[in-house]
């Protein structure tokens, strides 16, 4: 079981350095991890620490955070949103520019969710006092 996620965080990130159209060359630079090294873990030899996910995540400009999950150190979190996910994946963006913009966005979301919530036990009160007024005799204001 350990060595098919060994073999799985590796295809992975082969997988995203394909996709980013990265030579393993180059990811290894930018990644301050040795050539072989790097080929090794994607051929599912080594098991790399979360430190060197780290690092290679940094390299291929995804979030640390995916490649934790992949490699079974983190438990997969609640499905993100499709603008989490675009946020998660947009290659533009710094890891530090995604937190601070998803952060953003999960207090607009937390912040609208309580709005509704308060406004849901506004129009609860506004009918139970209509249902409790005479008949034909609205209260108006």
């Amino acid at each position: 079981m350990a060595s098919s996620k060994v073999g799985s965080i590796g295809e992975y990130i082969r997988e995203q350095r394909t996709r980013a159209k990265i030579s393993l060359r180059q990811l290894a630079d930018v990644s301050g991890i040795s050539n072989p090294y790097l080929s090794q873990i994607e051929r599912g030899l080594r098991k790399p620490s979360a430190e060197i996910l780290q690092q290679i995540a940094k390299g291929l400009r995804i979030s640390a955070e995916a490649l934790y999950i992949q490699a079974g150190i983190l438990e997969e979190r609640e499905a993100d949103t499709d603008v989490e996910a675009a946020l998660r994946a947009d290659l533009l963006l710094t890891e530090r520019q995604k937190q601070v913009l998803l952060d953003i966005y999960v207090s607009f979301r937390k912040e609208n969710e309580v709005a509704d919530v308060l406004n849901e036990d506004d129009i609860e009160h506004h009918e139970d006092h209509i249902e409790h007024q005479p008949e034909g005799k609205e209260e108006v204001g």
